[in-house]
């Protein structure tokens, strides 16, 4: 295969490199495009935009295609943990026994928020939504540990991504607490990464969370599904932040607000949103997905197709056995789970949602597991965030050790006036 384009302006020939992945990915190199020829190109939203070269995640989403660092997600689903998933990610590899466990006493070492952090949650009133607090304690821990972010990054990095792993649970778990008018739970050192989340939201002084094996696994599985997902907005924005040279609590802050957005961390909470909806109807679902296909209506399915997926989201597949064993195992009587069923039998069986592949994705599934764990729709988006947090210091990983990297600075092309006149303030019109 040619290893280079051409491309052909005002007469002239520019010759471009080209390149391939591991996975066949093919791009053309437009790196030097603007000092060879004077012009840039434009990719509104960065659609065909390859921003760098990464060694985590690949999606192929043609084919439904998700792997971690090689290794599929179906075998990291059956196989594997939150935990275990969260050091392939960040260290490139799967941990031995030995690391596994020495990786496990790291994040419960640094699980503790410093006590002083407590008079923070104060400052924020209860109606507060949790991911701003999110977002500003993940910033505000770095002020209590000055020595992390002294000197160079490599050298802190193990505690620091421990810190920020572990302790971004504990932070939800006490905005949750705090928006209830409840009292805080502390960390237990001998509960697991998920069961502990759980027992520091659900605990209450006088009767202990009961950590059903079902429950936790199904809640670790979100986690999992959730933990990197290539270059989307809040990953992009982790690396942007990075390449700035950014401290790492910082540009996984920024990860988060990207991750508030509607358009991207939501889409779970929409799907409770609609099943909301459709009961205050007084539908059971069936008016709804008739009016789902009537594209003058405006009713959309939330929680169905993926912009990424054109087939089955993988993701989905692994989590519908989870968010069965949950439903089953809770006997929980509940109208809008009972429309999400309905929902969900028409999207599988439905000729209409088959032929244009409009599958549950894995919004849909965790969102109807978090609404029969009891977690609120607006922790939705927080259980994302946690989730997401071993991708996003992958990603700043790999800013951090690319000594050739620059900070991102994207090109524009300006629509604006030109050469506009001054007028003074007594002639403006």
């Amino acid at each position: 295969m040619d290893n280079t384009a051409e491309l052909k302006l005002n007469g002239k020939t520019f010759t471009l490199p080209t390149l391939e992945g591991t996975e066949q990915e093919r791009a053309v190199d437009v790196s030097q495009l603007r000092a060879q020829s004077g012009y840039i190109t434009l990719d509104d939203g960065y659609g065909n935009t390859g921003s760098c070269k990464s060694k985590i995640t690949f999606i192929d989403g043609d084919a439904g295609i998700l792997r971690y660092r090689g290794i599929p997600i179906e075998v990291l689903a059956e196989k594997s943990s939150f935990i275990e998933v969260a050091h392939l990610l960040i260290n490139g590899k799967l941990p031995t026994s030995a690391e596994l466990t020495r990786f496990s006493n790291l994040l419960t070492e640094n699980e503790l928020l410093h006590e002083d952090m407590k008079f923070h949650f104060e400052g924020f009133p209860t109606s507060s939504h949790p991911m701003a607090i999110l977002s500003s304690m993940i910033n505000a821990v770095s002020c209590f540990y000055p020595e992390l972010l002294s000197g160079d990054p490599k050298q802190h990095f193990e505690v620091e991504s421990a810190r920020l792993l572990s302790q971004v649970r504990t932070i939800a778990a006490f905005a949750f607490r705090k928006s209830r008018g409840l009292p805080i739970n502390y960390p237990k050192p001998a509960l697991k990464y998920t069961a502990n989340f759980l027992h520091m939201m659900f605990s209450n002084p006088y009767q202990e969370y009961a950590l059903d094996p079902v429950v936790v696994r199904a809640l670790d599985l979100i986690f999992l599904l959730h933990a990197d997902h290539e270059q989307n907005c809040s990953t992009a924005t982790v690396r942007m932040v990075a390449s700035s040279k950014a401290n790492m609590f910082a540009s996984c802050a920024a990860g988060v607000c990207a991750l508030w957005g509607p358009l991207h961390g939501g889409a779970n909470q929409a799907v409770l949103e609609m099943l909301d909806e459709i009961h205050a109807s007084g539908d059971d679902g069936s008016k709804f997905i008739n009016a789902a296909k009537d594209k003058k209506s405006g009713k959309k399915l939330m929680g169905f197709g993926h912009r990424v997926y054109k087939n089955y989201d993988p993701r989905a597949k692994i989590i519908k056995q989870a968010c069965d064993d949950v439903l089953s195992k809770l006997q929980i009587s509940d109208p809008l789970l009972d429309i999400a069923n309905k929902l969900e039998h028409a999207a599988l069986h439905d000729s209409y949602f088959v032929e244009r592949k409009l599958y549950p994705n894995v919004d849909f599934y965790s969102g109807i597991i978090m609404r029969a764990l009891k977690i609120p729709t607006e922790m939705f988006t927080v259980i994302f965030a946690i989730g997401r947090m071993p991708g996003w210091i992958a990603n700043y990983r790999e800013v951090m050790e690319d000594n050739s990297g620059r900070i991102y600075r994207p090109r524009q092309v300006y629509v604006g006036p030109v050469n506009q006149t001054y007028v003074p303030i007594k002639e403006r019109k």
